[in-house]
């Protein structure tokens, strides 16, 4: 669902459809009848019950949201100390594969750097191809100093450009990590017949007033949907660890 990768369009759509779908319920109120004095108090308990679960349904994708969001930042935060770490450990090996496996690094964090602030999936493909280039070439050639000196020392660095391949792929998973649309579509499902059955509840038809629970609403799936996209909105993560150590390797 290519909304929820803009939550400002993912606001406007909802906003317009849950009072179109207010409207509609004062429409058939209308056409089949209002609700009478003495099923005023039935209809007033069901449309408390949904309001409740529709909060419901919302505090827990905004938690996900969160959660995922902390997951990011956490990964991001091993993926710089994995570099860092992996650079201090090169010393550990002979001096031509130290150098190269330094300059490689360099090119590596730049790659990382470019992954967390490219402004799309699109532009992330080249970035990514480039980035498992270069983690071959740093295995490839850590991989072979261990195998001609095989001791404590080269193992430690082995292990050190080992954390920083598995951090890269634990990041990209909790970028794949989402809040998935089948929850995304039963949020609407449910704020929808809300909407309708206050509709269809009004005593009357009040256009300023039908706005207001679809503007809540839509305040609350921006918010969440902003959170939950890891490329684009106002809250994204900002890879400020990997850019200190990339100024501490230069």
């Amino acid at each position: 669902m290519k909304v929820l990768d803009d939550a400002r369009a993912l606001f406007f759509v909802t906003l317009v459809v849950l009072w179109l779908a207010a409207w509609i319920g004062a429409s058939l109120s209308r056409w089949l009848g209002e609700v009478d004095k003495e099923s005023r108090p039935d209809f007033n308990v069901v449309v408390g019950a949904t309001l409740t679960l529709l909060g419901l349904i919302i505090g827990f994708s905004f938690s996900m949201a969160i959660a995922r969001f902390d997951q990011r930042k956490n990964c991001e935060a091993a993926e710089a100390n994995a570099i860092g770490t992996a650079y201090l450990r090169s010393d550990l090996l002979p001096a031509e594969d130290g150098a190269k496996i330094r300059d490689l690094l360099k090119t590596y964090i730049g790659l990382r750097l470019r992954f967390y602030t490219a402004p799309d999936r699109n532009t992330v493909q080249p970035i990514r191809v480039e980035t498992d280039r270069v983690g071959a070439a740093l295995w490839k050639t850590v991989s072979s100093a261990a195998l001609a000196q095989p001791n404590p020392a080269t193992t430690l660095a082995v292990s050190g450009i080992g954390d920083v391949l598995s951090d890269e792929g634990l990041t990209q998973a909790s970028f794949w990590n989402r809040i998935p649309p089948t929850a995304w579509s039963l949020m609407f499902a449910i704020a929808i017949f809300c909407n309708g059955l206050i509709g269809y509840g009004a005593r009357r038809v009040n256009v300023k007033l039908f706005v207001v629970l679809p503007l809540v609403v839509a305040t609350s799936f921006f918010l969440i949907a902003d959170i939950d996209s890891p490329r684009s909105g106002v809250i994204v993560v900002h890879p400020q660890n990997l850019e200190l150590v990339q100024a501490g390797l230069k």
